[in-house]
C-alpha cells in the first residue's frame, strides 16, 4: 500500500549543499566558544541580494576557489553542508565548505557527482579529457576518480542540453 510518502533511497536524498550569494560587508576573526579568536577562523557578514544578513564562517578547511583572498565589498558565493547542524539564531550562521568570488567569465558548481559524473541536481554533466586538472582542497593532485564525490567544479562554458555538459577548467574533490 502506498501512503504517498517519499521512498527512501539514494534517489531521494536531500541536496548536500546549500548556497548563499551576496556582498561581504564585514570580516572579523571568529571566537570559538569562550576562547579568544586565534585568527584561523574568519567570521564574514554577508548581505544577500534580497537585503538579508547572513553570517558565514570560513575555516582552514573551507576551499576558496583559486585561493583568492576575500575582502569587504566583494560579491561572492558560499556553499555549506545542507545537512550540518545549525544554530537557531538570527541572523543565520553557516560554516562554508567552499567559497568563490563572483566573476562574469567563470561558473562554479558545488555538488555531489555520481558514477556518471552528473551532479545531484541533474543540471550538469562533466566530460573529462586529459586537460582537466583534478586536485584536493590543499592543491595536491587527486589520484582517484572524481566520480561519487562532492566536487567543486570550475568551468567557463557548457552546452544548452539537459543536463548541460562541460569540460571543466578545474575540479577540486572535497574529501571527507
Amino acid at each position: 500500500m502506498d501512503f504517498g510518502f517519499p521512498k527512501i533511497g539514494a534517489g531521494n536524498r536531500e541536496p548536500r549543499f546549500g548556497q548563499i550569494q551576496g556582498t561581504i560587508v564585514e570580516i572579523t576573526p571568529a571566537r570559538q566558544g569562550a576562547r579568544r579568536a586565534n585568527g584561523c577562523v574568519q567570521f564574514l557578514t554577508v548581505e544577500t541580494q534580497t537585503g538579508d544578513t547572513v553570517n558565514v564562517l570560513l575555516s582552514p578547511t573551507t576551499y576558496v576557489v583559486d585561493f583568492e583572498t576575500l575582502s569587504v565589498g566583494m560579491n561572492a558565493t558560499f556553499w555549506y553542508a545542507a545537512d550540518a547542524p545549525m544554530l537557531l539564531i538570527y541572523p543565520p550562521q553557516y560554516s562554508a565548505a567552499a567559497a568563490a568570488r563572483d566573476r562574469n567569465n567563470r561558473m562554479v558548481d558545488v555538488s555531489y557527482y555520481g558514477r556518471d559524473l552528473v551532479n545531484y541536481e541533474k543540471t550538469l554533466q562533466l566530460k573529462l579529457d586529459g586537460s582537466v586538472v583534478v586536485r584536493t582542497v590543499n592543491n595536491q593532485y587527486f589520484q582517484g576518480s572524481p566520480a561519487e564525490h562532492d566536487l567543486v567544479v570550475e568551468y567557463e562554458t557548457s552546452t544548452r542540453s539537459i543536463p548541460a555538459q562541460t569540460t571543466p577548467k578545474k575540479i577540486v574533490v572535497l574529501c571527507g
